[in-house]
């Protein structure tokens, strides 16, 4: 795919609920000018982060899955990312598996943010709060979030970065996600930031070394 690298870097977001992380991206590129959210995708036409993306007056689209094959509901996708010259699809809480003929279209162009340290408490049916309760339930000391590409299947592909955050004593769901959150807040658009600078250098990203950041003195203003 061709891009004028004097401009910002179209992207897509996909998501299928509130889209706290799309609102993340929205806030940062104010500042970043490496990218621009033009368009928001959702499977689900109540999803919160629509709502976000007409406040900021990007495109929307709404994509049924039902009694639709993986092919057409990707050739539909293809055509609207097309037609807006997306050159970057990143998924913010988008629970639908893309379909391979997506992933082709866009190599190394669809990003995707898990609340976990992949390749533990990944895969098919881990989101959200099920994530962190795996860890609960597991007891290990720390967990975090990771960005990686999108590949043909649930949270496999090739890890970009990852923030880890302690488990502490006492921890609960609550908590653990706050706190997973506002890491997830800091690292994607800074993530997405390194790829679309790559792009327009016309290079491969390198992965991704996470800043040292005391997570203690973000306001939650900034969460």
């Amino acid at each position: 795919m061709k891009f004028d690298s004097s401009v910002p870097v179209p992207i897509a977001v996909f998501a299928s609920g509130g889209g706290t992380n799309l609102q993340a991206l929205l806030d940062h590129e104010q500042t970043s000018g490496l990218y621009k959210v033009t368009t928001v995708v959702s499977d689900r036409k109540e999803a919160g982060a629509l709502r976000r993306a007409s406040v900021a007056n990007r495109n929307t689209l709404v994509i049924s899955n039902q009694g639709r094959s993986q092919d057409e509901i990707g050739e539909e996708i293809i055509r609207h990312l097309s037609s807006w010259d997306i050159q970057v699809i990143a998924l913010a809480g988008y629970l639908r598996l893309i379909p391979s003929i997506v992933v082709h279209a866009y190599p190394k162009r669809i990003l995707n943010i898990h609340p976990a340290l992949l390749p533990d408490f990944g895969g098919e049916g881990m989101y959200g709060d099920r994530v962190h309760q795996a860890v609960l339930n597991v007891g290990v000391e720390v967990t975090g979030a990771t960005v990686h590409y999108v590949d043909e299947e649930y949270d496999t592909g090739a890890i970009l970065a990852q923030w880890p955050v302690p488990v502490l004593p006492g921890d609960d769901i609550k908590a653990i996600s706050a706190r997973v959150l506002k890491i997830e807040h800091l690292l994607y658009p800074a993530v997405t930031d390194h790829v679309c600078r790559a792009i327009k250098e016309g290079i491969e990203p390198e992965p991704f070394i996470v800043p040292s950041v005391d997570l203690e003195s973000i306001s939650d203003d900034e969460k």
